[in-house]
């Protein structure tokens, strides 16, 4: 019994979390993202202030999609650092679409 809730405690402690953000409501997107970095919080995530300037990422191009993850990695890192050290995987879509349309 000791070893099945030492087995649920470390599965619920390195879980994998996502916050996506969609300025315009759409379909969820499954293309690659255009920018992709893995940013350090602390804590378990409540200290640390990283900031993404999308403009400097897309440029011209519309921000289709932004999430905050924490992969399996992230949790990972945070699960052997008991939570001192607790990175997230920040992604940015940029829209292709005016890309695809300057080139006709």
């Amino acid at each position: 019994m000791k070893a099945f809730l030492t087995t649920l405690l470390l599965l619920i402690l390195s879980g994998c979390s996502a916050v996506t953000i969609q300025p315009q409501k759409m379909a969820k997107v499954s293309t690659s993202p255009t920018y992709q970095d893995s940013r350090p919080f602390f804590m378990w995530g409540l200290v640390g202030d990283q900031r993404v300037d999308v403009k400097k990422v897309c440029g011209e191009q519309a921000v289709v999609q932004m999430q905050s993850q924490q992969t399996f990695t992230d949790g990972a890192l945070g699960l052997v650092t008991l939570g001192i050290y607790s990175p997230h995987t920040i992604k940015v879509w940029c829209d292709e679409q005016k890309n695809k349309g300057a080139g006709i």
